[in-house]
């Protein structure tokens, strides 16, 4: 199999359709072998219901149902190390970035990176609208938070929910992450660098969602994870894989 879509979901009854919609019709036209996984975070509405209901009209997918919430960050990894693709994409329920944005990813690959990002902040990038202002410094001040506590200092947008990985970067990398919750996509990438898989961003078209909210209660924790992160490097945490 070439290709493992995973899409973590918690409540998302509603936009689920849509994007499944949209994905499944876009990957019934390619010529490899893919699958489309939706992994299920506890959720308290009919989000495993609805999957399973379009799974005679959708090919290829598959649902893995959590009766437990556990964490964005804990769904992404399960949903990518339980897929078979070579390559493995994750991306948002929401669908800001079309998936047709993998087009963009085969060649990067077939240059040898192992890690390739969906990018908001590079400057061939649209987003529409254009974020908040409010948005904006939020996003700023995660990002000198990431670089100061875990030295991304290369990376523009650690955040984006839109990431492909070759499946030695998931079966190494992975397993090592401990953050369940707000800044585990940061921790990814930390631990990605650390053994030196190589990572390249790439721009996109990011339909931006006015209706999510990032609370102040939000950014709190996401800098608190970042300070886990730090520890588990100064613990060298990340040097031992799970198993």
């Amino acid at each position: 199999m070439k290709l493992s879509v995973v899409i973590p979901a918690y409540n998302e009854e509603r936009r689920l359709p849509k994007t499944l919609k949209s994905i499944g019709s876009y990957l019934k036209n390619q010529e490899y072998e893919y699958e489309i996984v939706v992994v299920n975070d506890g959720s308290k509405d009919r989000t495993a219901d609805v999957v399973r209901s379009l799974s005679s009209e959708i090919n290829n997918l598959r649902l893995i149902d959590n009766k437990e919430n556990h964490g964005k960050g804990f769904v992404v990894r399960q949903g990518l190390i339980e897929s078979l693709g070579d390559y493995r994409l994750f991306t948002d329920a929401d669908n800001s970035t079309s998936v047709d944005h993998i087009e963009k990813m085969w060649p990067e690959f077939e240059r040898g990176f192992d890690i390739i990002l969906g990018s908001r902040e590079m400057k061939e990038s649209v987003l529409d609208p254009p974020q908040p202002s409010f948005r904006r410094m939020t996003g700023a001040a995660f990002r000198l938070l990431t670089n100061i506590f875990v030295g991304l200092w290369k990376i523009r947008d650690t955040q984006c929910g839109f990431k492909g990985f070759t499946k030695d970067s998931v079966e190494d990398v992975l397993p090592r992450c401990k953050i369940d919750r707000f800044s585990f996509d940061a921790e990814i990438l930390v631990v990605a660098k650390k053994l030196n898989y190589r990572i390249k961003e790439i721009p996109i078209t990011w339909e931006n969602d006015l209706e999510s909210k990032v609370s102040f209660k939000s950014m709190v924790k996401m800098g608190l994870d970042l300070i886990k992160i730090r520890i588990n490097l100064i613990k060298k945490v990340y040097e031992k894989k799970e198993t």
